[in-house]
């Protein structure tokens, strides 16, 4: 088996690359990542789905290419310039809500139906607002966090919040937890029962 072969990437994965490198966006979710999030999307027939930190689109093209024709999408980003490269490919996907927000007061005022599936991949709903979003989580759903493992691009004393956050998580008796040290550190929750 080699896990480096992924042969079914999503049709817009390249372009959204090259914008990417174009633009200079130097936070981008690893590919294999992408292909975890398009496997456990999958999983969800009709799900409702949140990504937090949209970024240029990368992960949300895997997620999208995982969805059925029923499922939806919910995708936020703080910044403007990026929200609107993510509407010039996924505008015309009635499935897709691109928000341009503050996560923070968006998870604070969000009341709707809880997500099947959640990839958290900004500060808010990672290092904050954490009970908030993982109450947002359905019973069987995913919650997903990537750069768990020492990343180039960690700012000084980073560390310390990530290791705070697996012990959080750790602890939880409502998420059945999977640690893993694969691409750029994973943990995968799932929601097992209502805390």
């Amino acid at each position: 088996m080699n896990d480096t072969e992924i042969l079914k990437q999503p049709e817009l994965y390249q372009d959204l690359c090259l914008k990417s490198k174009e633009i200079g966006f130097t936070m981008p979710s690893d590919v294999y990542v992408g292909n975890l999030l398009k496997t456990l999307v999958s999983s969800k027939p009709k799900g409702h789905f949140l990504e937090l930190g949209t970024g240029v689109g990368l992960s949300l093209s895997w997620m999208v290419d995982g969805m059925d024709s029923d499922s939806t999408l919910v995708s936020i980003d703080n910044e403007d310039e990026l929200i609107a490269i993510a509407q010039d490919f996924f505008g015309y996907d009635d499935r897709v809500t691109l928000i341009c927000e503050d996560g923070i007061e968006w998870i604070n005022s969000y009341s709707g139906k809880s997500f099947d599936l959640v990839f958290a991949d900004a500060w808010p709903g990672k290092y904050s607002e954490i009970e908030k979003v993982l109450s947002l989580i359905a019973l069987g759903g995913f919650y997903i966090i990537d750069d768990m493992a020492r990343q180039p691009n960690w700012p000084e004393g980073h560390e310390k919040n990530v290791n705070r956050l697996v012990h959080y998580l750790e602890h939880r008796s409502d998420f059945t937890l999977t640690k893993m040290n694969w691409s750029t550190g994973l943990i995968i929750a799932v929601r097992t029962n209502k805390m």
